[in-house]
């Protein structure tokens, strides 16, 4: 098993941190094969396009979110289901401001980046990012439901404040990242967590 082995991991993590910490259309295949050290014809023998590596940059990040990152483990039945969402707000912002430490600037979300940048654009990527995003929501839904069941929450429409908390949670990173400082995340969070679920 030599370099090659690995190569097609090595440029879905380089196009993953380029993308993140710049934008989808700031960065060229180009530099995406020199950051992971390969040549273009193997970039184009793994993907025949920047749109595919694209899809495969998504599922990547998904894959990480689902499996290590600290705002999937928020959802973990140890803990109310309103604490899951206080959690959930608390782990994004923990995600983003260990990334201003590292990058030296807030980089966004993964997928909302993306979504902004070229949802317009690519019905392809667009479907599939909605399609992350639903099942975002869906998870945020089926805690709310729990804390509506033991009576922590009045009946509410549990699909419509799902998408609401996620929208609100994707409008904190924008702001935390136009100002370049994640500390105000936790200060709104806060406040999201008592105007979307606490308020009469």
């Amino acid at each position: 098993m030599g370099r090659n082995s690995d190569a097609k991991q090595r440029i879905i993590d380089s196009a993953t941190e380029l993308f993140h910490s710049r934008s989808y259309a700031n960065v060229g295949v180009q530099e995406i094969c020199e950051k992971a050290n390969v040549k273009k014809g193997s970039f184009y023998h793994f993907f025949p396009s920047k749109r595919d590596l694209t899809l495969n940059v998504i599922d990547h990040v998904w894959l990480y979110y689902n499996q290590q990152s600290a705002v999937a483990k928020a959802f973990d039945k140890d803990v109310p289901p309103l604490k899951r969402i206080e959690r959930f707000f608390l782990g994004s912002c923990e995600f983003q401001s260990q990334l201003q430490k590292e990058k030296g600037k807030v980089c966004g979300c993964h997928f909302g980046n993306l979504a902004s940048e070229i949802s317009s654009q690519d019905e392809i990527i667009r479907k599939k990012l909605d399609a992350i995003f639903s099942a975002q929501a869906d998870v945020i839904e089926e805690t709310l439901e729990e804390a509506v069941a033991v009576g922590d929450l009045p009946e509410i429409d549990t699909k419509a404040t799902a998408d609401a908390i996620l929208a609100f949670m994707q409008g904190i990173i924008l702001m935390a990242k136009t100002r370049n400082d994640a500390r105000l995340m936790k200060k709104m969070a806060k406040a999201g967590v008592d105007m979307l679920l606490r308020s009469d």
